[in-house]
This record gives structure tokens, sequence and C-alpha cells, in this order.
């Protein structure tokens, strides 16, 4: 038993020291990382809004979302799907701005986030979104997982918001924070600064 768990804390020191060695702890690998996830999301999921097949395939869901469902008597199906390609590439082209200019990235992050709260928000609503035949929720059916996925994608938008707003207003963010965090300090203390009971 001590053997079995040596080789696998010796494997995991080895696979940990391989890890740093490529760089992964690199100071914000993982904002940049994120962010070029989302701009190339975006580029593809915009590209694919241009065409038919996606303008059909997007009728049951647009139909059903209580943020965009005034989208098709305002532009119709086509239109509704150029309108949310033009909207993603916007988002997208913020968000790649943002790699050099952090007001622009608070920009396509906000709508971003926007952007898949209206798509997460649909899930409620869709008929079918859970599959009855395995005994419904939490049983997702395509459609329901598809836009699970709408999940991820916010917190993802979230992640770069605050990262961004950080950047961009780092001593105003951390005075307020500071002050909070006195605040709360003060809730729990008596008398003399000593812990209520």
């Amino acid at each position: 038993m001590e053997v079995e768990q040596y080789h696998r804390g010796g494997t995991m020191n080895l696979l940990t020291r391989i890890l740093i060695k490529l760089g992964i702890l690199k100071d914000d690998l993982d904002y940049h990382v994120v962010r070029a996830s989302m701009v190339v999301i975006f580029a593809l999921f915009g590209y694919s809004k241009w065409f038919n097949y996606e303008a059909q395939a997007l009728i049951p869901l647009i139909t059903h979302g209580p943020l965009i469902s005034w989208l098709y008597p305002v532009f119709g199906i086509r239109g509704a799907g150029r309108f949310l390609g033009v909207a993603e590439w916007s988002f997208g082209t913020l968000l790649l701005a943002g790699f050099w200019n952090n007001k622009l990235g608070i920009l396509g992050a906000i709508g971003s986030c926007f952007s898949f709260i209206a798509t997460f928000t649909i899930i409620p609503f869709l008929p079918n979104a859970w599959t009855a035949s395995a005994g419904g929720f939490p049983a997702m059916s395509a459609d329901g997982a598809f836009l699970m996925k709408d999940l991820v994608l916010f917190a993802a938008s979230f992640y770069l918001l605050r990262q961004d707003l950080l950047r961009v207003f780092p001593t105003e963010l951390t005075e307020s924070q500071e002050g909070a965090s006195l605040k709360e300090g003060s809730r729990g203390r008596g008398l003399h600064g000593q812990a209520e009971r």
C-alpha cells in the first residue's frame, strides 16, 4: 500500500514538475488562453449564423428564448441569424482587442456575458430540453446539452470581465474590496475589537 502511494505521489510530482517547466504557471497564461478561446468561439459561431442551415437550426431555440424571442418579429428568420452573427463577431473583436486595450476587453466581456445569459435562459422554456424516455430532468436532450455549455462560456466571460476590470481600475477595486473586508471584520467584533460570542 505504501509503495503504491509512493509511486502515485512520485508520478504526480513528476507530472507537476513537467507542467511547471512547460510554463503553465507563467503570469496571465490562463487569462490569455481563456481570451483566445473566446475569440475563436465567437469567430466560428458568428460565421455559422450567416447560413440557412444555422438559421433553421436556431428556430426552436430563439422562439423559446425569453430574452431573444423578439428577434424574429423584428428581423425575420435569416435576419435574426445575421444579427446574432454580427453581435458575436463584435463581441469577439472586442475580446480580441482586449489583448491590447482592457477597456475594449471589458465591453467585449459584457457583451459575451449577456450573450450566454440570453442563450442559457432558453433551457427552462425549451420543450424537450429534458429527455422524457430517460425520466426527464436531469437527463438532457441534445438541445438542452447544447445550451448547457453556455453556463461554462458565461463563467469564462465573467472571468475575463473581472480580470479586465482589475487591470483598468486596480486601485478603485482594491480599495472597495478592502472597505468591504473592514466592514465584515467589524461586524463580528464587540468592544475593544474582541470577537462577539
